[in-house]
This record gives structure tokens, sequence and C-alpha cells, in this order.
């Protein structure tokens, strides 16, 4: 009996898309999100509520068409494969408030050409913050603002509103 090979690994590029989320993407938004805050957990010690889901107020304040949100998806072909959540639309700086590519997408270049998209498609000035004990995210939003304005981009740390038994957030500011 022989096993079947597994699949290998995709390596050639796959062209992703980011766009503007529809109604049509919300199913999978959300199911993307919960991968995504369950990644972050690791970070954050976050745990899903009694249903087995994780918070998802900015996800819906995205999705419901808060005033400043859009959400954006990123698509691999016919699967999504991401999203960006930006805030901040209706004021002087873009906030990206969330970010996810899935991990098979991952360390190919997927995720700095959909921040790159994302900064793109709403010009001005851009903050993001991560947690400095996320050390994948450390280096990568470091790359994304480089790639965004060479050296002229900031980093300082805040404290977490409401927050003061965790551990300041990393906040990069990146210039119009």
């Amino acid at each position: 009996m022989t096993t079947p090979a597994r699949p290998a690994h995709p390596t050639a590029p796959v062209p992703a898309v980011v766009r503007p989320a529809t109604p049509d993407d919300h199913e999978a938004l959300t199911h993307l999100w919960q991968l995504f805050r369950h990644d972050l957990s690791a970070v954050t010690g976050a745990l899903p509520d009694g249903r087995g889901r994780f918070r998802d107020e900015r996800l819906r304040a995205a999705l419901d068409g808060a005033p400043g949100w859009r959400a954006h998806v990123l698509r691999l072909g016919d699967a999504p494969a991401g999203f960006a959540l930006v805030r901040g639309l209706d004021g002087g700086t873009r906030v990206l408030s969330a970010f996810f590519v899935v991990a098979a997408a991952r360390r190919r270049g997927v995720g700095l050409a959909a921040a790159s998209a994302v900064l793109a498609a709403h010009p001005g000035p851009w903050e993001v913050a991560f947690q400095d004990a996320n050390a994948p995210a450390v280096a990568f939003w470091r790359r994304v603002a480089t790639t965004a304005a060479g050296a002229a981009w900031s980093e300082e740390r805040r404290p977490v509103p409401g927050r003061p038994d965790l551990p300041p957030d990393v906040w990069i500011h990146i210039p119009a």
C-alpha cells in the first residue's frame, strides 16, 4: 500500500489581491477573525467566551460601516487569506487596527504586499500597534514602515488604555 504524497508547500508566488470587503466577504472575515484572535491569544493571554469565540467588536465596527472604519480582504486566488481593519479614515491619522495573514501564506512576501496595498489605498499618516512579546510582528511592522517611509518612521511605547497590568503597546508612526 502506498501513502498519497502530501502536496508541496507552495513556493511560487500566488498573486495577492487586497480590496475593500463587501457583504459577500463577511462570513469569511468572521472566520478569519477567530483565527487572528487565536494566534494573538498566545501573546495577550485572551481566552474565548463561553461559546468558544473571541471578542470581535473591531471587526463588527469595520463590517457594519461604522464612521471612519473599513475592512479589507486579502485573497490568494479563490481563497480568503487575510484581512486588514482600518480606522481613523475620518480623521487625520489612519490606524491599522487589525491585520492578519493565514499561516500558509506567511513568509512569502504576501503580508508585506498586502500591508503596503492597504497603506497606499488610504494616503496619509498611519499608526500601527503591536506587542513587544510578538517577535514576528515586531520585525514585520518595522519592515512595513521602512518599505513605506524609508527611515522617516518612528516608534514609541504607549500604555494600554484601562489595562495598567499589561506591558505598553509598541506604536509605529508612518508619516504621509
